[in-house]
């Protein structure tokens, strides 16, 4: 068997020839390979794959390794007498394909051209185009007739090209040319936001994917939750599909790459990844030293993923059929990612020169072809025919996520204006003959005067090609993408007595807010209706927060079930796993753990099914690690609870500087929709669980909340007189009394002392102080959100400034009738308590816990930080000395009686 066709001159990998001078034994290694391919050619591939499987494994087990690359030759992976039939009418998706183009290139230049900051980009979505128009064609399933949400695929746009997305939606009915003509102009016209953001357009975007990184993980995310609904029998979700457009530069992001071993491990074959293979970032090369097609099909293959290639387009079919020795493989195995940038931006001459011209095998392929017929060949990616090869093979592959690796050219079509060059994702604006050119090249019907004046084309209503784009769409169910408001069903949410009775009563029972919190969880998963809709979800150190009775009690989620005996498994908490689980225990990983919160606190919108989350953290690794997936949650408008559990800068004792958080708060003031508290006692928590589920799942506002809680165990007190009816506004508004202190004789000096979260306790201790030491009468008030009363506050002060009537602020109501200065204290940074010194109305003196933390015990840190109740007391004692009430002496006595001196703590506080 030594003689060898003419098909079989290369080899797999990388079109080298057969003949290798380093072999040792060259018939040998012919026999081997003359075997295989009788293997191929007498009982198919998938035989040869199986016993090239089987080898591998014994000869791993012989300690046989092989250093073979994770690549397969740099060429489609589904040849082409193995594509199926395309099932379209290719001239007329191709003449809607051209309108899209044009429009999404108009909007952009026109708004450029009338306001030259507005920005926008037109290359992105020219590379797109095609990959976007086969998945709207044939594939994207909007599930119903009238195409709500609920029952279709879900897809993840590349946030560069969403002009073509409106493009679409214009030819579609769904937007008007008002809209167009309004690009990134939303103030004052109706306009369309600049990338995907369903807080701006809550009718039409599903999922924000501005921010690089984001949409792979939430598509990982959102594809196993929806594994997850269907498991625990909440909806059917089979057969639908998520779809997930990025940028290959776009994979840069270790959130892009983060999950993807998830999605193997837990074979989400629901999920398709579509990576737009334009080989270039906003600024040049993405590899320009090397080819980031390799590059990520290494990457995907070692994390489990199948992976599909659609480098060249059907016009280089030829070329490979005429190629016997494989020098176009080798060609491509040797040019890198930056010189075929410099090939996309030059013509068929150049290409003919610097490509074809590298050798004499290469000039005799291309020596049929013109320059401008070198010019025409095209990359994969914008081949209707070979991408629906690879989406055709994609939706119908089971056990892996796929991923497709499409071949494209950034400013397709865009000419010298724009195809390929360095500057093309900045190219805002086309001069005449740059437009009339993109018009001719994609056979645009407008006259020279409507291209000079930018208008926009629509083809009649009753033309073939609209008639063409209804139907495809009315096939595949409706139109995408679609937003859902709210759900169509409601969500009862129990009477507060029967999930946190516990917390109302008087009993002085010592617990921390934490352990309050998980122990409301867990009987709100026994209620009948609201129960199963609850998600606890942690990233890990369950344990740590009390969850654990929750193993028992609702399992973990886990697609396999459990494979292993726990080592715990006669404990009455033992690890337990099981297919059907409710919680989402998800490893190290906030921002997996984050993306899954999204995907259930979204799900009211994507699956027409409310869901309430409540996902569990050290609050540090909140809005400071995953902030940007926490503001994009809030652009999806994302209902459920973030819980900061041991959370301040003193609560956490002995861990130290990386645990103790004191600006998360801070953090979540600036997100419009996010409700922060900070409460000190079970029953504050209760009413603030209670208020955000009748806000998400009842009135369904678009609103989610963060509470942050404690690990320190300390007496729960009694509710104040009048029960809960009697606080409740205060605690949901940021500020309620909780003593007003002893009455005092007439002109005795006051003081009010208010406090939030884990200084509470120190706030009502100083109070003592300050009655006992000093005989001074303090009130004391609980701030349960500083955040709500800045917004009440700066909202009151715009309605004034406009001459509306307006209530005062709350705080100053609240506090109009006390008398004397007011303290607040935090064991957050003082710029918490500082957001609301412009609505006090007196002196107002601010306590925090500025700096780096430190590891000690809690009343260390709250002597070092200053938050302590001698801290509070001598600011109190300031506060009435600097107002004239008291005696300078006073304070001087104080210092000394405490041993507080400030100079030589400075240095020590400031470090």
């Amino acid at each position: 068997m030594t003689d060898m066709s003419s098909e079989r001159q290369i080899s797999g990998l990388a079109g080298l020839q057969r003949v290798d001078t380093n072999d040792a034994d060259q018939q040998e290694t012919t026999e081997w390979l003359d075997a295989l391919d009788g293997v191929v050619r007498q009982v198919g591939k998938d035989r040869a794959q199986y016993l090239l499987d089987r080898l591998s494994e014994h000869a791993l087990s012989m300690g046989v390794t092989s250093n073979r690359p994770q690549i397969t030759p740099y060429r489609n992976s589904i040849a082409a007498d193995q594509e199926p039939r395309y099932p379209g009418d290719l001239e007329l998706e191709e003449k809607i394909a051209c309108a899209l183009r044009w429009n999404a290139l108009a909007m952009v230049v026109r708004a450029n051209r009338a306001y030259g900051e507005l920005g926008g980009h037109i290359a992105s979505y020219a590379s797109a185009a095609d990959l976007f128009e086969v998945g709207f064609n044939h594939f994207f399933r909007a599930g119903r007739p009238d195409g709500a949400a609920g029952t279709g695929d879900l897809v993840y746009f590349q946030p560069h090209s969403s002009p073509g997305v409106y493009a679409r939606a214009y030819l579609e009915g769904f937007l008007s040319e008002q809209h167009l003509e309004h690009y990134r102009r939303e103030i004052g016209a109706p306009g369309l936001c600049s990338y995907p953001h369903p807080w701006l357009m809550p009718d039409f975007w599903q999922f924000p994917t501005g921010s690089m990184g984001i949409g792979p993980i939430n598509a990982i995310y959102q594809a196993r939750f929806m594994c997850y609904l269907a498991a625990r029998g909440l909806a059917d979700t089979e057969g639908r599909k998520v779809w997930g457009f990025f940028g290959d530069g776009e994979m840069d992001e270790p959130e892009s790459m983060g999950a993807l071993s998830l999605a193997s491990r837990e074979r989400l074959d629901n999920l398709v990844f579509v990576i737009n293979c334009n080989l270039q970032r906003l600024d040049g090369p993405v590899r320009s030293n090397g080819r980031i097609i390799d590059e990520l099909e290494a990457h995907f293959i070692g994390a489990g993923w199948n992976v599909i290639k659609v480098v060249w387009g059907s016009d280089w079919d030829p070329l490979f059929s005429r190629d016997k020795s494989g020098a176009l493989l080798r060609a491509f195995a040797h040019t890198v990612d930056g010189q075929f940038q410099t090939f996309s931006a030059n013509d068929g001459a150049y290409n003919r020169e610097r490509f074809f011209g590298q050798n004499p095998e290469l000039a005799a392929l291309a020596a049929q072809l013109t320059d401008a017929d070198i010019d025409r060949l095209r990359r994969g990616g914008h081949d209707v025919r070979k991408l629906y090869a690879a989406y055709a093979q994609a939706a119908a592959h089971r056990g892996q996520p796929t991923v497709i690796l499409a071949k494209t050219m950034k400013g397709y079509g865009m000419g010298a204006a724009g195809q390929g060059r360095m500057t093309t994702h900045q190219q805002k604006k086309l001069d005449t003959d740059d437009l009339k050119a993109f018009r001719d090249r994609f056979r645009v019907p407008l006259s020279d005067a409507e291209v000079e004046a930018l208008k926009f084309y629509k083809p009649a209503q009753d033309s073939a090609e609209m008639r063409y784009l209804h139907e495809k769409r009315a096939a595949l169910g409706g139109f995408l993408p679609r937003r859902r408001r709210m759900s169509t069903a409601s969500l009862p949410v129990p009477d507060i007595g029967k999930w946190a009775g516990f917390a109302l009563d008087d009993s002085g029972r010592e617990m921390s807010t934490t352990m309050a919190l998980v122990r409301m969880m867990t009987t709100l998963l026994k209620d009948e209706k609201l129960g199963p809709r609850v998600v606890p979800i942690v990233a890990d150190e369950a344990r740590t927060f009390g969850m654990a009775n929750m193993f028992r009690q609702v399992g973990i989620y886990s697609p396999q079930g459990q494979l292993y005996e726990p080592e715990d498994m006669g404990s009455m908490l033992y690890y337990r796993e099981i297919t059907d689980g409710q919680i989402l225990e998800e490893g190290i990983s906030e921002a997996g753990a984050i993306s899954s919160w999204i995907a259930a606190a979204t799900s009211y919108s994507v699956h027409d099914l409310q869901m309430l989350p409540f996902y569990i953290y050290y609050s540090m690794f909140g809005f400071q690690r995953i902030g940007d997936l926490i503001w994009a949650a809030a652009d999806q408008r994302a209902r459920g609870f973030l819980i900061g559990a041991t959370s301040g800068k003193t609560t956490l004792g002995g861990e130290g500087l990386q645990h103790q958080d004191g600006t998360s708060h801070l953090n979540a003031s600036t997100i419009p929709n996010c409700r922060a508290y900070d409460p000190a006692f079970a029953y504050e928590v209760a009413a603030i669980v209670d208020q955000g589920m009748r806000e998400m799942v009842e009135e369904q506002r678009d609103v989610f909340y963060y509470v942050t809680v404690m690990n320190e165990n300390y007496a729960q007190p009694a509710l104040p007189d009048g029960g809960l009816d009697a606080i409740r506004e205060g605690i949901v508004k940021g500020i309620y009394c909780m003593s007003a202190g002893t009455a005092t004789a007439q002109g005795s000096a006051q003081v009010q002392l208010l406090g939030s979260g884990a200084i509470l306790n120190e706030v009502i201790a100083a109070q003592k102080m300050l009655q006992e030491d000093w005989s001074i009468q303090a009130g004391v008030w609980s701030v349960t959100s500083f955040t709500e009363l800045h917004r009440d506050g700066i909202a009151s002060e715009r309605l004034e400034r406009y001459g509306e009537i307006a209530e005062k602020p709350y705080i100053q109501r609240v506090l109009q009738e006390a008398s004397g200065p007011v303290v607040a204290v935090t064991d957050y940074v003082r710029a918490l308590p500082e957001m609301i010194r412009a609505f006090v109305p007196r002196r107002y003196v601010t306590l925090g816990t500025d700096g780096f933390g430190r590891s000690d015990t809690r009343q260390a840190l709250r002597e070092f930080f200053e938050v302590d109740r001698v801290s509070i007391t001598l600011a109190a004692l300031k506060a009435l000395e600097d107002d004239g009430a008291i005696d300078s002496d006073i304070v001087k006595h104080a210092r000394e009686r405490y041993g507080k001196r400030g100079a030589s703590q400075a240095a020590s506080w400031q470090s």
